[in-house]
């Protein structure tokens, strides 16, 4: 996400237009509110009908853990790696030291 001066853009979130004023590219702004309108609806087809506020806190908390299960993928891959790289650098300086010998 790119950083800017300050931008309006109006987008379509459940139905209701916002505008929405941030230091993000518009394009970014609406794709981010695409996202958060499609969760919304997805959610509405999953419990049916159901009060709007409640519908938003539960596409709320469901992109949350989505990027809480993200994280922690993340930060299991960066361990992954830093295991795969002290692994190398062992081998590696095995290698070195036997040539010395």
């Amino acid at each position: 996400m790119k950083e800017g001066k300050k931008q309006s853009v109006t987008v379509r979130i459940a139905g209701e237009e916002h505008a929405i004023r941030s230091n993000a590219e518009p394009d970014y702004t609406k794709l981010c509110a695409e996202y958060v309108d499609r969760r919304i609806h997805e959610i509405k087809k999953q419990v049916g009908a159901l009060e709007s506020y409640k519908t938003t806190i539960l596409a709320a908390l469901s992109i949350t853990d989505e990027l809480f299960q993200a994280q922690d993928g993340s930060e299991k891959t960066e361990e992954r790696i830093a295991e795969r790289i002290s692994e190398l650098a062992t081998r590696l300086e095995e290698r070195v030291n036997s040539g010395d010998e």
